[in-house]
């Protein structure tokens, strides 16, 4: 017989694993059961109605969350001149060209998120191989490649969020911590799910988001029922 440790049972408390409760209820209950030394993230799951086999439903964005994510995040950027000295102001931790590539290619990775601006690509791509596979490598898309490299790096150390969908068209993310307060945490997973909602892909049939769970680091993982957040956005 398996024993269940006291730690856990108290995790599972008045929880019903199988019921989808509402976004308010989830966060208010998963909050309640955070009972690690830490203060624990708050993570959100997404199941996509999507066959991200096919080209035309990958799904891929950005989304500043209103309350940041409570994560200190350490940027590099790749600049020079100008654009590197705005990079440097708005609170960038490495900032560098030929210099930066070097390190990077020698393996030191001391950062968290890798910024560029348009014309440093060239030299950036060389390095594919090393921050691809990591999900650093710097895209227009998702606002990690811009000419506003002041405003990017505030993004990105202000709480902004880059998120894509998998293999088993599940997307992955985390949107605050225990310690904000679930009225704080509702906002943010709004704020996710609507820019989620905004990359619904041109080949996507059917419904779109199928399920959504959140959990805290070392909590278990409530289901949320989708009705309850389905005025967030449109395509539900």
């Amino acid at each position: 017989m398996v024993r269940i440790s006291r730690r856990l049972q108290r995790i599972r408390e008045g929880v019903d694993r199988n019921k989808f409760y509402s976004l308010d209820e989830a966060v208010l209950l998963v909050q309640e059961r955070a009972v690690a030394h830490f203060n624990e993230t708050i993570e959100i799951a997404v199941q996509l109605g999507l066959d991200v086999r096919h080209a035309d439903q990958m799904v891929r964005g950005f989304v500043r969350l209103p309350h940041g994510t409570g994560r200190l995040v350490r940027v590099a950027v790749f600049a020079r001149g100008e654009k590197a000295e705005e990079a440097k102001a708005a609170g960038a931790d490495l900032v560098g060209a030929e210099d930066l590539f070097q390190m990077i290619n020698d393996g030191n990775i001391d950062f968290d998120r890798c910024l560029a601006v348009p014309d440093m690509m060239p030299l950036v791509g060389r390095l594919g191989k090393i921050l691809g596979p990591r999900g650093m490598m710097p895209n227009p898309k998702v606002g990690t490649v811009s000419t506003e490299i002041a405003s990017a790096v505030a993004a990105s150390k202000g709480g902004a969020v880059e998120f894509r969908v998998e293999k088993n068209a599940i997307i992955h993310a985390g949107i605050g911590k225990v310690s904000f307060g679930s009225k704080k945490i509702v906002e943010n997973v709004y704020a996710f799910l609507d820019a989620v909602i905004k990359a619904k892909p041109t080949g996507a049939k059917g419904e779109y988001m199928n399920r959504v769970s959140i959990a805290s680091t070392m909590g278990i993982g409530l289901k949320v029922d989708v009705a309850s957040i389905s005025h967030v956005g449109k395509g539900f």
